[in-house]
């Protein structure tokens, strides 16, 4: 029997996350290159989880959340917003944002419907597209001219040009992977502007949400820009925030309609998130003062991951664009001191040198782009590590490049 891969998956390989882990492992690298932390997250969310599934709370959960997680989901968003919201008709909690993300393709997109995506675009976001028979439209996010000192942007006809009358949803990721872009409010003003003159849905991954290091550029929802609060899904999860990305819990939060459509998906790729892995989100969304205190915490550990490294690739002679958010670190190769783009041609055969090489896995991230040659200059590094993890790696790429 010869079996085939079905079209809409033809395009697609394994994700880039696992071949790069994978190599790391082969070569006992450093891995910088997959978004997970090597700590784990609080001790007190771990034992909330733990005394839920001794309490019996191990059975199938009600399909769109547990009601003490629901609430605590709508409480943090009352926090952000000032904005009340009903736990059980606005929120449903997911099997992370990965799902949450599929689940709202697949429950409002049809076949034919375009999808407006930013380049370098999170991989599952194309996969999601094409599970629910969409076509994505891409707008490139390019890099900053002046190095560490700019931001990745766009071009506003650019954007402009992407929405058509076939236009039925645009997905804003911010802050940003791999980029690391906080997207501006006037940059979200526009996405508002465009959303309501095409009368398109907006869909937002706010995973990184806390993850910010500019108070110049503070996260900003764009569910919350006026005229939005109607037509934006907001989904984001507690992997990120709270250094649990195994426990894959998340969340979408949208009116009664959009929410509707996301539970019908929902309900049949996954139906319920593990039960005691709610319990432990409840817990480390609703004990406000312990949350804080880690998230504080969490952050001056990334603030310090993203100067020590991001200093120690700039010695090393890469171009380093310092990330407003998330916990990746962006940086062009072409004049690192072993001759370049004459020596690797692409940043799939820089990544997998540096891996076998000098004991570092990062990204490449043109596989993030539709038109790579925008990203085949550059690799993505996670900072999101110990901090002797962090010096180990810094400790080989200097011995690798001879400094």
């Amino acid at each position: 029997m010869n079996v085939v891969v079905a079209d809409r998956f033809a395009s697609f390989g394994t994700t880039i996350f696992t071949e790069m882990t994978l190599l790391a492992q082969a070569h006992g690298a450093v891995n910088l290159a997959q978004g997970f932390p090597d700590f784990d997250g609080p001790e007190h969310v771990k034992a909330a989880a733990r005394v839920a599934a001794e309490a019996g709370h191990n059975q199938y959960a009600r399909m769109f959340g547990v009601p003490a997680l629901n609430r605590a989901v709508a409480s943090w968003w009352k926090e952000a917003t000032g904005a009340e919201v009903d736990a059980d008709t606005w929120v449903t909690v997911t099997s992370g944002c990965t799902e949450a993300i599929a689940a709202a393709m697949l429950g409002l997109v049809n076949p034919g419907d375009e999808v407006i995506l930013f380049e370098p675009f999170y991989d599952s976001y194309r996969a999601s597209v094409a599970m629910a028979g969409g076509v994505a439209k891409y707008v490139t996010l390019r890099a900053p001219v002046d190095g560490g000192t700019g931001e990745f942007w766009f071009d506003e006809q650019e954007l402009r040009r992407a929405f058509t009358g076939r236009t039925r949803a645009i997905l804003v990721n911010t802050p940003h992977n791999p980029t690391g872009k906080v997207f501006s409010r006037e940059e979200l003003g526009l996405i508002a502007e465009l959303c309501m003159k095409h009368d398109v849905i907006a869909l937002t991954d706010e995973v990184y949400e806390r993850l910010t290091y500019t108070h110049a550029k503070p996260h900003v929802r764009l569910a919350t820009l006026d005229g939005m609060g109607e037509r934006t899904l907001t989904m984001s999860s507690l992997g990120k925030t709270f250094s649990l990305t195994g426990w894959k819990v998340g969340w979408a939060i949208g009116k009664p309609e959009l929410g509707r459509a996301v539970r019908l998906a929902h309900q049949f790729l996954i139906f319920s998130t593990a039960t005691p892995l709610q319990h432990g989100a409840a817990a480390a969304l609703g004990e406000v003062a312990e949350r804080e205190k880690y998230v504080g915490e969490l952050l001056a550990e990334f603030r310090w991951g993203r100067a020590f490294l991001g200093g120690a690739l700039e010695r090393l002679g890469f171009r380093v664009y310092l990330p407003e958010g998330a916990y990746f670190i962006m940086a062009d190769w072409r004049d690192v001191g072993r001759s370049g783009m004459d020596q690797f041609g692409d940043d799939v055969a820089f990544c997998k040198a540096l891996t076998a090489e000098a004991g570092v896995a990062a990204i490449p991230p043109s596989v993030f782009y539709e038109h790579r040659d925008f990203g085949k200059t550059m690799a993505r590094f996670a900072f999101c590590k110990k901090r002797e993890t962090l010096e180990e790696a810094v400790r080989r790429l200097e011995r690798w490049a001879g400094a």
